[in-house]
């Protein structure tokens, strides 16, 4: 039986596979070979536990997030008013791509105390 504990320190993990998921049902197709090899990927970690892999993850991650932070925010400078649209990219893209950096940051100092442990 797995333990809430164990649970709990894989919520970063689950995260994003269902990120990966979720861009899976956006794309319309069935054979998506990015969105094959991310759940792989995710998967194996999950299984493996590999402390370097981790941080490999966490870290592309997290700099993708950020780079898209600057894409929402580029996007944000192109309504001349604050209109409903604005206000619903506003609050959503915030959401998720913090909720996304906070869980990435988890997952990159979880690994990264296997690592110097």
């Amino acid at each position: 039986m797995i333990s809430r504990a164990h649970l709990k320190s894989l919520i970063p993990e689950f995260f994003l596979m269902a990120s990966v998921l979720y861009y899976w049902t956006l794309t319309y197709n069935l054979f998506n070979p990015f969105a094959i090899g991310l759940l792989a990927l995710l998967t194996f970690q999950i299984i493996g536990k590999k402390p370097t892999l981790g941080l490999v993850i966490s870290t592309i991650v997290i700099l993708l997030t950020l780079f898209m932070v600057l894409a929402l925010i580029s996007e944000l400078s192109e309504f001349s008013e604050a209109t409903q649209n604005f206000n619903n990219l506003l609050i959503f893209g915030s959401l998720y791509l913090g909720t996304t950096l906070i869980m990435a940051s988890a997952m990159f100092f979880k690994y990264l105390k296997q690592k110097i442990n």
